[in-house]
């Protein structure tokens, strides 16, 4: 209920924003979407990976769906994957608001939403594509928990990163790391340390295809303390983003800041550790 809420309220600010036909509130929103249009220039143009978190500042909305298989080999589907609204209210920042994931299981375990969870960015240094193609920005994100029935973690837990990327033409890298710092119970759950890398290509710069990124990333996990001390998880993910696809057209023809991007991926164990393994990634997503 929570979520189908949550989906109401940002579909209605994202036509909102789009429109720009709100009485009232129409020269705000000019003002505002300028602004997010401005500020989005200045950076690089890549599309946002499946699993990484870009270093880019988005405004959208978006959700994921995840099919996976635990170590037991027990499938568990994930809807939502922690994913929700993203939104730049400053030159440089972006915050997000993510719905909780809601996990069914297969194992007869039981089912239930996961926990809540925010993420804020800010856009420390960025050349779009015409002056450097770089960027780098710091994250700091974190969690509350509001699972139930086992699908949530016992504390809340914040994760600083920084973020990194490049691009080369129609190549895109990117790189981010982050460590897990439990605000309470630190020695029962442990730290972990995230280290992600992407490699995008944008097939090309015009007609249909200049929509399609195919990319593979390197999502890999080091733990210290906790139930998993010393382990190492590392999963390779080939995918394709399409987008970002263009909804609606400002009055010179050229496309509005609606549009539409989604992709799917298959993310796979390559270390001898690993909590779970074939896990199908299907994202949609809806900038504006």
């Amino acid at each position: 209920m929570r979520s189908a809420k949550f989906v109401l309220l940002t579909v209605s600010l994202m036509l909102a924003m789009t429109s720009g036909s709100l009485a009232g509130q129409t020269t705000f929103i000019e003002r505002y979407q300028a602004r997010v249009s401005a500020t989005q220039a200045e950076q690089p143009h890549w599309v946002t990976p499946l699993v990484t978190v870009t270093p880019r500042l988005e405004q959208e909305i978006r959700t994921d769906f995840v099919h996976q298989y635990n170590a037991k080999g027990f499938a568990l589907w994930n809807y939502g994957n922690s994913k929700g609204l993203e939104l730049i209210p400053e030159r440089h920042t972006e915050i997000i608001v993510n719905v909780p994931p809601f996990f069914n299981r297969s194992n007869g375990a039981s089912d239930g939403f996961g926990d809540i969870s925010f993420l804020g960015k800010e856009r420390i240094y960025s050349r779009n594509e015409e002056h450097g193609n770089a960027i780098v920005t710091a994250f700091l994100s974190g969690s509350i928990p509001t699972g139930k029935n086992g699908n949530g973690s016992c504390c809340a837990v914040v994760t600083p990163t920084i973020a990194v990327g490049k691009g080369f033409g129609q190549f895109a890298f990117t790189s981010t790391v982050g460590g897990t710092l439990p605000v309470a119970n630190a020695r029962s759950l442990g730290h972990a340390v995230t280290w992600n890398n992407v490699a995008q290509y944008r097939i090309t710069k015009s007609g249909v295809a200049r929509f399609f990124w195919p990319e593979v990333e390197l999502n890999s996990a080091f733990y210290k303390g906790g139930p998993t001390n010393g382990e190492t998880a590392v999963f390779a993910t080939p995918g394709l983003i399409v987008g970002r696809i263009p909804l609606s057209h400002v009055a010179n023809g050229k496309p509005g800041r609606l549009g539409m991007t989604f992709g799917m991926g298959q993310q796979i164990a390559v270390s001898h550790y690993h909590p779970n393994n074939h896990s199908t990634i299907i994202t949609v997503r809806l900038p504006f």
